[in-house]
């Protein structure tokens, strides 16, 4: 019987690209899309994730767990603490979409560059990289650069123009880091336009979480 896993989505702009990984890494894996668009439109009009967004992960993830998902993946950085919190609501797995991309980040280097284009996300997934260095062992600094134009454009549909303010970033951030993370999963179809001549290794969290959720749920 094909395995299910539920994931909790903030806003439209991650469904195609996990989709389109999953085909790929657990293509008979079943997958569940929950959205909500008004998570991250909350978090960002007060610059936090507030009790009224953590009530709502739990109740989704709540009814992931009712539908019958073997686990939950997580596929916004920006309520990435609210994640952690709700899973301990569920009896069933829970994976934040870039935990394995903070851990694969720790490991190449110490000098990290942190991209990203909505502001909340800088914190947690900063938080993220932290914590993932301390259970490592290790002693990291984080550099994030926001480029909050390039989500806007992203969301009018422009997404020639979010590539475009992002591309000159993160070649610039590649200069001065061992490693740079693209900290959203919108971002990652970046790594095809970046070619072979950046500066240091390019993550992206969508594959590394895929496959995590894979071997999660068993598939």
């Amino acid at each position: 019987m094909a395995r299910k896993l539920a994931i909790v989505h903030t806003g439209p702009v991650t469904i195609e690209p996990l989709a389109k990984v999953f085909a790929e890494v657990a293509p008979d894996l079943t997958l569940v899309n929950i959205v909500d668009d008004s998570l991250l439109k909350d978090v960002m009009a007060v610059g936090h994730v507030t009790p009224k967004v953590l009530q709502r992960m739990c109740w989704y993830f709540g009814a992931a767990e009712q539908l019958g998902a073997d686990a939950i993946l997580n596929a916004c950085s920006t309520v990435g603490d609210a994640s952690d919190i709700a899973a301990q609501t569920v009896g069933i797995p829970v994976v934040r979409v870039d935990e394995p991309m903070a851990r694969e980040a720790v490991r190449i280097g110490t000098q990290i560059a942190l991209m990203a284009t909505v502001p909340t996300t800088v914190g947690p997934s900063t938080r993220l990289i932290e914590r993932c260095a301390a259970k490592a062992g290790k002693d990291v600094t984080v550099k994030a650069r926001l480029c909050s134009d390039a989500f806007q454009l992203l969301l009018a549909g422009d997404k020639a123009g979010h590539d475009n303010v992002l591309l000159s970033q993160i070649r610039d951030a590649a200069r001065e880091a061992d490693v740079v993370v693209l900290a959203q999963v919108s971002m990652a179809r970046l790594l095809d336009s970046l070619g072979d001549d950046v500066g240091a290794p390019v993550l992206a969290s969508p594959v590394l979480g895929a496959k995590e959720a894979a071997r999660v749920v068993g598939q």
